[in-house]
């Protein structure tokens, strides 16, 4: 499968998970397309940015960026949609979610837990600790970026409100 494929294909799945999340969340029903829209471009952008061949950006900074970029645009298109961005940008996040991470993370704490043997327990920490401050440090990273967008374009965000 070749590139192009493999983004389409990320950006439909994800696209299909963040019209789930939004049924959650019960946005209107005209925010729905949005949703689906900003994240499947969203996380297409994380896809490109971390699967460049010539230089792959880790998932931190690929998060962040698509985080903000798909902050922007649910600043830009709420007012389209006559919804709040954070109706907008919520469930578009949610897909990018690093749950291996944090699946790995607590495997590792498990481990840690039953080992009895302080070089097995080590290996494991360091796993444990690993997986954790990266899947802490995406979350975070994810949440600054698609929040900064709200504040920089502060006059467009409140917008859709009115």
């Amino acid at each position: 499968m070749d590139l192009t494929a493999k983004i389409f294909q990320d950006a439909l799945f994800a696209a299909i998970a963040a019209i789930g999340f939004a049924a959650i969340s019960r946005p209107p029903l005209r925010a729905y397309p949005y949703c689906a829209l900003i994240a499947a471009l969203g996380h297409s952008m994380r896809f490109i940015l971390m699967n460049n061949p010539a230089h792959p950006v880790h998932i931190f900074g690929a998060s962040l960026a698509a985080a903000f970029f798909i902050g922007v645009l649910a600043v830009f298109l709420s007012p389209i949609a006559r919804t709040p961005a954070e109706a907008c940008f919520f469930p578009s996040l949610l897909p990018m979610i690093p749950g291996m991470y944090a699946y790995k993370a607590f495997g590792g704490l498990a481990m840690c837990v039953l080992s009895d043997d302080p070089q097995v327990f080590d290996f494991y920490f360091f796993q444990f600790s690993h997986n954790a401050f990266v899947c802490i440090s995406v979350l975070l990273g994810m949440v600054i970026g698609a929040t900064a967008p709200v504040f920089i374009f502060k006059k467009i965000s409140f917008q859709a409100t009115r």
